[in-house]
């Protein structure tokens, strides 16, 4: 159990719970994706959103296990609306057909919750041939978030009802590499550090979090984004290094946050009144948190934007 207390502006701390920070609050009218929500954060987020009345689409890589994770959610939550798409954000031709089979589905989108991620991989390349924790972390995000922009915008205008992008990264961006986004070492192998290029793409998170937030105030849209860091949480992210997963898991539950908490802060920034109209921050604790210089670059942000669009088309 988490030990730390205290309550920051908006009355939580890293000890507030996903089910504590929506407390009240009634989703019945919104309909959010999440991805990676077949496991850890993204099944408890998507857990809580269907308790609060959220119709939640679980955008996950193996549809056939998820059936299960649905019907047991539904046990528990009989009155809960889930769907099941499939989606593997290392494939853009994936993202691709997830967003098209999304959009032509006429369900509305007020909450995208971009949670999926990976964490400290051997070298690895993903189908498009692009270094996996950056493609996967980053560029499928970047992909699936433009090709349901649109979507979103629809259902604001529509409902009225302000949309809200959210994205998990996490303080490991403090370690990035030096010069924050390697733009034309990607997918250099002599020179990748797990760690650092984990860094990277959450760097990269928060650095796509703050440039969409800025064009989209620039064209008067109702959609916030914000990004976030969890918490150091026990789950299966660190799966590629035994060692390590094997303590986290032993001395996690009295050092680290279990899920319950984890989910916390994607919870409050997807429901809670309190960040209506906030768009671009960076959040912690369900408080708003300072990330490093270089996640507030905006020249940063630009650049990676454009590689990222460059990617896009090869």
């Amino acid at each position: 159990m988490w030990f730390i207390g205290w309550k920051g502006p908006s009355g939580f701390s890293a000890s507030s719970t996903a089910q504590q920070v929506t407390h009240g609050i009634d989703g019945t009218s919104l309909t959010a994706i999440i991805t990676g929500a077949s496991s850890g954060l993204g099944l408890e987020t998507t857990r809580i959103l269907a308790f609060r009345g959220v119709h939640v689409v679980m955008a996950v890589r193996n549809v056939k296990n998820c059936i299960d994770i649905k019907e047991s959610i539904l046990k528990e939550i009989p009155a809960a609306k889930i769907d099941v798409f499939e989606l593997d954000l290392s494939s853009l031709a994936s993202v691709r057909k997830f967003a098209a089979d999304f959009n032509s589905s006429g369900l509305p989108l007020n909450i995208l919750i971009n949670n999926a991620g990976l964490m400290a991989t051997p070298f690895m390349l993903s189908q498009d041939n692009i270094e996996l924790q950056f493609a996967t972390n980053h560029l499928g995000h970047f992909l699936l978030t433009n090709l349901l922009l649109e979507t979103m915008k629809k259902t604001v205008r529509e409902c009225n009802q302000e949309g809200r992008i959210v994205i998990v990264s996490s303080e490991a961006h403090r370690f990035a590499y030096s010069e924050g986004i390697r733009f034309d070492k990607i997918n250099n192998e002599s020179e990748y550090s797990s760690y650092f290029a984990y860094g990277q793409s959450k760097l990269a998170n928060i650095l796509h979090a703050n440039e969409l937030s800025r064009r989209l105030k620039e064209e008067g849209v109702q959609i916030t984004v914000n990004s976030l860091h969890p918490g150091t949480i026990v789950t299966n992210i660190l799966r590629h290094h035994g060692y390590f997963n094997a303590v986290a898991n032993m001395v996690g539950k009295y050092f680290l946050k279990n899920v319950q908490q984890g989910a916390a802060t994607q919870c409050y920034l997807a429901l809670h009144p309190q960040v209506k109209g906030i768009s671009g921050e960076y959040f912690t604790d369900s408080n708003k948190a300072s990330p490093t210089s270089l996640a507030k670059d905006t020249k940063l942000a630009q650049k990676l934007w454009e590689l990222s669009d460059w990617m896009l088309l090869l």
